[in-house]
């Protein structure tokens, strides 16, 4: 799916968006995750264990029987998956810490690195959004290795998330690390909570951009759209 087509609608945001046309109320009023001040205090172990408990009880309300073999080991695996693997961008630990390469070529043109797979929750219901993730910039002296990018988009995947906040976090966050103005970001993903449950859309996708500096430019901004739209 690219931003061409009929049922994406590419959605330039600004940090501090509010889509007032959702079913749901989860306007953003920051481009940070909402965490407690004492969200690390547990370290993941524990953290694994509370989840653990709390997750058989929800099985157990459901009517499941967990004497099953099958389902005996469903909340520890449950918790251990919330904490390593698909919510461990929650933890400023896991952050990457990207290398930067001086551009002794003095390449001033759009760098992009298209298609990026990414596996996101949606924060509402704890259900996947998945899709491609498109990133280009202009270096303002340094590059970045191109793998260091992906783990940037992982690491901000990896937590509940809301399309908007995900893409001014991954924008952001280029724009920090590589000390340039001039950053583009566009996302089209899939929403299981649209498709999997409530109007269960299976064909509609979400299209979001973040544009700054020299993508603000008509000129840059559509030689960034053609270039992820070719094939």
């Amino acid at each position: 799916m690219s931003p061409k087509d009929g049922n994406l609608k590419i959605r330039p945001i600004h940090p501090l968006h509010h889509d007032a046309d959702h079913d749901d109320d989860h306007g953003m009023t920051s481009f940070e995750t909402p965490l407690r001040p004492d969200a690390f205090e547990l370290d993941d172990e524990a953290k694994i264990d509370k989840i653990e408990v709390h997750f058989r009880e929800i099985m157990n309300v459901l009517g499941l029987d967990l004497t099953d073999d099958s389902l005996a080991g469903t909340p520890r695996r449950v918790a251990k998956m919330y904490v390593k693997e698909v919510f461990s961008g929650l933890n400023p630990k896991n952050h990457p810490t990207p290398r930067l390469f001086e551009n002794k070529y003095h390449y001033d043109q759009m760098l992009v690195e298209k298609d990026i797979t990414f596996y996101s929750h949606c924060e509402h219901h704890f259900v996947p959004i998945y899709g491609k993730v498109h990133v280009a910039y202009f270096s303002s002296g340094k590059v970045i290795g191109l793998s260091k990018i992906n783990r940037i988009v992982q690491y901000f995947s990896k937590r509940p998330q809301v399309h908007e906040r995900l893409t001014v976090q991954i924008g952001k966050e280029i724009e920090r690390v590589l000390k340039t103005d001039h950053v583009g970001v566009v996302i089209d993903a899939n929403h299981m909570c649209v498709a999997s449950r409530g109007v269960g859309d299976t064909n509609s996708k979400t299209g979001t951009a973040y544009f700054s500096g020299k993508f603000n430019e008509q000129n840059v901004k559509r030689e960034f759209l053609n270039y992820i739209n070719s094939k």
